[in-house]
């Protein structure tokens, strides 16, 4: 009974960390919940949930861990900054994520949206209004995130409750 409660109980820590990772630097969200749902699904000898769920579920992961990886690129494209911007910019806030944290991923992406557009427009307003709205997707990203990731943590609540 107790090996059985300890997958249980393995399986809900690994969604909860879902949840958790979504705010959290470094932390694969979508990938944690979909290993929960995986894990209590194999735990169950591969009835609960049904494939249907199952599915679904772990699309909606992989869609939460898509989100993750792509908002910067995704968010500062939608603000108008060029593809190469776009990319450069991931590829700074990356970098800034490894050296300064959350933080550095944020100065690093929006400054580089800022930078980059100003220099080649020369126009400090249309250079802020792109940083301010890849700021905006950052940020949004992360509650996308949570949505997703608790929704997972629900469904499978649902899923052994009921």
């Amino acid at each position: 009974m107790i090996p059985d409660l300890a997958i249980v109980v393995l399986a809900f820590a690994l969604l909860l960390g879902g949840v958790v990772g979504s705010v959290t630097p470094f932390v694969p969200s979508g990938l944690l919940s979909v290993a929960g749902v995986l894990l209590y699904w194999w735990h169950t000898g591969y009835t609960e949930p049904n494939v249907l769920v199952l599915v679904g579920l772990v699309l909606v992961g992989v869609t939460a861990t898509v989100v993750d990886w792509l908002a910067g690129v995704v968010s500062a494209k939608a603000g108008g900054a060029s593809t190469t911007t776009a990319i450069l910019a991931g590829v700074a806030g990356l970098v800034g994520l490894f050296t300064l944290g959350p933080l550095g991923l944020l100065v690093g992406t929006v400054g580089t949206v800022f930078l980059i557009e100003y220099a080649e427009h020369s126009d400090a307003r249309a250079g802020l209004r792109t940083a301010a709205i890849t700021t905006v997707g950052l940020l949004g990203s992360n509650v996308v995130q949570v949505v997703l990731t608790g929704g997972i943590l629900v469904a499978m609540l649902v899923v052994v409750l009921v």
